[in-house]
């Protein structure tokens, strides 16, 4: 069985067992999360498509510790008389997430 959910305006597809890396969650590791906004189910019995979301479903999780992802340049150039050069960098903040269950 999977799971389509909306982690912080992010889509991630899930299935148990699966460490996630979604937006940051606020938590101590070990504590329980549940993501609500489950967006589409599927399994053996087919696949139940939300409008926007699935009715009655959830998927629960729990915290397994947070991070930063990898740095990612950003460059900046503006044809001017003057040149105007910017490099600029950002690091993403999440928390991985293992999937424990999906309720349908």
């Amino acid at each position: 069985m999977y799971a389509v959910i909306d982690a912080g305006g992010t889509q991630l597809r899930v299935q148990v067992g699966d460490v996630v890396r979604a937006p940051s969650v606020a938590g101590e590791p070990g504590a329980p999360v549940v993501f609500e906004r489950v967006l589409l189910v599927g399994g053996e019995g087919g696949v139940q498509v939300g409008n926007p979301t699935v009715g009655g479903a959830a998927v629960r999780g729990s915290i397994v510790g947070h991070g930063r992802e990898k740095k990612i340049r950003i460059y900046i150039y503006k044809k001017t008389q003057n040149a105007n050069r910017r490099r600029m960098g950002h690091r993403q903040n999440y928390t991985a997430v293992k999937i424990e269950s999906i309720e349908s």
